[in-house]
């Protein structure tokens, strides 16, 4: 099991931060100041043959509705919790451990081309299965396509979009100092799109191939995935017949700051792994790696 640590000076509300990096990458926040500067470009094709089959299962076995989604941030979540630098992040130049994963995605408030759009920001634990992930994110859209529900993102947008735009920037450049030194409020902490570890939209869903989607300088999300649609390819096998596979697209952009291309290139290998084999997302990880001092 995971042994958290106390909070001490100089952490942050959302974050432990990291006092025993490497040199050279606790000086990279000071080269590279935004994530326009450290923004690294990923594209890699994952089979998702198994994963079907897994899903198929799910579904009959009382998860309606299961789908790629679910699997991929169940998938991060065991990722991180043997790869925790994964979900670091840089705020004020400064790197930082995150306990939890947070998953943020942009949703329709209703299935139409004139809805509304807002965030949705998911709090897991390490720990948690993919029966976990599917509660937690269908609970959350529920609230917000069949009751209605507000999110806090909206109501503190709304209320923000309400001042004179001279003031609105103020306000923000003001907030961006709160951040820098860690002293925004954990209810806007809490509420704001631009915080947390990972960001993922579904553009498969709507029939759309994967994008490289920008990180945002505002904030420490560090991670947006894209998926694209599934698409069936015929293959030989070892024997040398016709097979048909599928396959998914994923588009990544990491904030190359947070860990260096071995580390992530080694957890990406755990997370395609997962994906080959995911029965073992119905089970907690039998140990939680914690990051560094």
């Amino acid at each position: 099991m995971e042994n958290k640590r106390k909070r001490r000076f100089g952490d942050r509300r959302e974050g432990r931060r990291l006092r025993k990096l490497d040199p050279y990458n606790a000086m990279t926040p000071f080269i590279m100041k935004e994530k326009s500067d450290a923004s690294n470009y990923f594209s890699e094709q994952v089979e998702v043959t198994e994963v079907e089959r897994f899903l198929r299962k799910k579904r009959v076995s009382g998860y309606p509705g299961m789908g790629m989604l679910h699997i991929i941030i169940a998938t991060f979540i065991r990722t991180a919790s043997q790869y925790p630098a994964i979900n670091r992040f840089c705020s004020g130049q400064r790197i930082y451990s995150r306990e939890n994963v947070d998953f943020l995605m942009t949703i329709k408030k209703q299935l139409r081309t004139d809805a509304g759009e807002t965030t949705i920001k998911i709090s897991f634990g390490r720990d948690e299965t993919i029966n976990d992930v599917y509660e937690k994110i269908n609970a959350e859209i529920n609230k917000v396509r069949n009751e209605g529900t507000s999110t806090n993102t909206d109501i503190i947008a709304a209320a923000l979009m309400k001042l004179p735009r001279v003031i609105l920037r103020f306000t923000v450049a003001f907030l961006e100092l709160l951040d820098y030194f860690g002293l925004m409020p954990k209810f806007l902490i809490d509420a704001s799109p631009f915080h947390g570890s990972v960001i993922i939209t579904d553009m498969g869903s709507i029939g759309l191939p994967a994008i490289y989607h920008h990180l945002y300088n505002f904030g420490n999300l560090p991670i947006f995935i894209a998926l694209g649609a599934k698409k069936k390819v015929n293959e030989l096998n070892s024997s040398g017949e016709v097979v048909a596979r599928k396959y998914i697209e994923f588009k990544l952009v990491v904030d190359e700051r947070i860990c260096d291309g071995f580390y992530f290139s080694q957890a990406f290998k755990v997370f395609k792994r997962l994906l080959k084999n995911p029965e073992s997302l119905d089970k907690p990880p039998e140990v939680i790696i914690n990051d560094i001092e």
